[in-house]
């Protein structure tokens, strides 16, 4: 949890909070959640809230919210480089990339080695090109991209350059892998997922992902929501009761 006392914290003219969003909480679901309890610790209709760059709903982890005048860092933020460890499980594959929906086609595994892994892996680093997934809040002509896909949509998706500068086998248990990587903006890393899957001649899904740091913002500093709104609400409390 972060150290820093909720009452050291100008908010109105401008914060920056660590938070560790919680697992299957939208990032907006969480900008929402503290714009309201900050409209009531001090007692105003409107209060600028906003973060530095979206983790989906089956991410957990570092997420940096901006207040007041603070939400002119936001664009400086998003540029950051992002650091996040998870789990790639092998052997299938999900239209969303991640666990959010079911597996709907079943690779071979049997061929799958270690040192076949490690230099599947070695081919990620570097400036790449990716394809977002279909699953995404990228908008194409006006409407984010999941919702095309929830309503059985196709639609053909350019491609963006990336740069993964570390990308870390951490424990191979096959068929899930572990790892670490470190990325600049806009990297997806279920698309990374899905692309080592196929480079290792099967499939490839994330079951887990934390985002672990973004530049030198570490996890261990950051709220955990929960707290975080037990704070502010006692906060709102103290100074009614001033």
């Amino acid at each position: 949890m972060s150290a820093i006392p909720i009452s050291s914290y100008d908010f109105s003219a401008g914060a920056l909070l660590l938070i560790d969003k919680p697992l299957d909480w939208t990032s907006f679901d969480v900008v929402n959640k503290v714009r309201y309890r900050l409209k009531n610790l001090l007692n105003v209709k409107k209060i600028k809230v906003g973060h530095s760059g979206t983790l989906d709903p089956k991410a957990t982890g570092l997420l940096l919210i901006c207040t007041g005048k603070f939400t002119k860092k936001l664009n400086d933020l998003q540029g950051l480089t992002k650091e996040y460890t998870g789990t790639i499980r092998l052997g299938a594959t999900t239209p969303s990339y991640d666990v959010e929906t079911e597996e709907d086609q079943q690779f071979p595994t049997e061929h799958l080695t270690p040192a076949l892994l490690q230099s599947a892996r070695a081919q990620f680093l570097g400036k790449i090109e990716q394809v977002p997934p279909i699953f995404s809040a990228i908008k194409v002509n006006g409407e984010a991209l999941y919702k095309k896909a929830r309503k059985g949509e196709t639609v053909a998706i350019k491609s963006r350059e990336v740069e993964i500068f570390d990308f870390d086998l951490t424990e191979i248990n096959l068929p899930d892998v572990s790892f670490r990587v470190s990325c600049s903006k806009g990297t997806y890393i279920r698309s990374l997922a899905f692309d080592f899957g196929k480079a290792v001649q099967s499939g490839g899904y994330l079951t887990s992902l934390v985002r672990t740091k973004i530049g030198d913002y570490h996890l261990e500093n950051a709220w955990k929501l929960e707290t975080l709104v037990e704070a502010l609400e006692a906060e709102e409390a103290l100074r009614k009761a001033e």
